[in-house]
């Protein structure tokens, strides 16, 4: 009677777990052993499959517009990876604080998250034309003359990096709050007692104990931005003359522009790569920095 029990579990079990095991299987582990596969095929989507073996990671490594995509990408983490984690941080420690309207401050904060990136890349596309764009417009009454922004190559990057801080500083905001919100008050009172200053309690203290959402705001932080194309697409298209060109936009030329899917295959397998050895190494290394109550 017990193994029968024992059966019958495991097949109402097994029968729940089906539909969403099911569609695992179909809508991601499949996509991704065909896309890998792809990886030794010329496909243009219309002709059948050819097989060129290490064709495509030939020429991959010989590709100029894969390196320069490629350091287009790290640019563009450089920039944002370190501002919307500081203006996360701070905006987080505002709203912890007692001021009036902490909900409604929140809110307009998180607005630019739920929103779509093409009406917020419409938005910024018309704050930074040089001519009629608030932007350079706050600019001029400072004194100062506004580059050119998305038409000029030296300045597009920077425009999509302000972009991106703009919108996803409420998202990490939230996270950081949940973390201030997590640290026991006993211990803040406490360095208070003991004469600790605002600042010394914020760098000694407070900090620390926020390690764990720092930690977990980087790891997402990192693969979301190595994944950057909406605002890219929508603001310059990788242009001008492709100074913001990365590496979703190559894949994504290279699959329905150019009808490569089997080069297109290969930079996702290496954008893959890179976004796993990265964060392989943050999980291993977080033992040196990372402090767990």
């Amino acid at each position: 009677m017990v193994g029968e029990s024992n059966i019958k579990k495991a097949l109402w079990v097994s029968f729940f777990i089906f539909p969403s095991f099911a569609g695992l299987i179909i809508f991601t582990i499949i996509p991704i052993l065909s896309s890998f596969s792809l990886t030794f095929f010329q496909w243009d989507l219309i002709t059948p499959l050819e097989f060129v073996g290490f064709a495509n990671f030939s020429r991959l490594f010989s590709d100029s517009l894969f390196r320069d995509a490629l350091g287009h990408t790290l640019s563009f983490i450089g920039g944002y990876i370190p501002l919307v984690m500081i203006s996360g941080l701070l905006t987080a420690v505002l709203m912890n604080s007692r001021i009036r309207a902490k909900g409604f401050f929140r809110t307009a904060f998180f607005i630019p998250v739920i929103s779509s990136w093409i009406a917020v890349a419409l938005l910024w596309t018309w704050m930074f034309n040089p001519k009629f764009g608030l932007v350079n417009y706050l600019l001029s009454l400072l004194k100062i003359n506004g580059p050119a922004w998305l038409y000029d190559p030296s300045w597009a990057m920077t425009a999509i990096i302000i972009t991106s801080v703009w919108k996803d500083t409420g998202f990490v905001m939230m996270l950081f709050l949940a973390g201030l919100q997590d640290i026991p008050l006993n211990l803040m009172e406490a360095s208070s007692i003991d004469g600790a200053a605002k600042i010394r309690q914020f760098f000694s203290l407070t900090l620390p104990l926020l390690s764990p959402t720092t930690f977990f705001v980087l790891v997402i932080s990192l693969i979301n931005s190595f994944q950057v194309f909406d605002q890219v697409w929508a603001m310059t298209e990788g242009g001008p003359a492709g100074s913001t060109s990365v590496l979703v936009e190559q894949i994504y030329k290279n699959a329905f522009r150019y009808n490569n899917m089997g080069y297109a295959s290969t930079i996702s397998l290496i954008l893959f790569l890179f976004i796993l050895l990265i964060t392989l190494f943050q999980i291993l290394g977080q033992k040196k920095w990372v402090y767990y109550e």
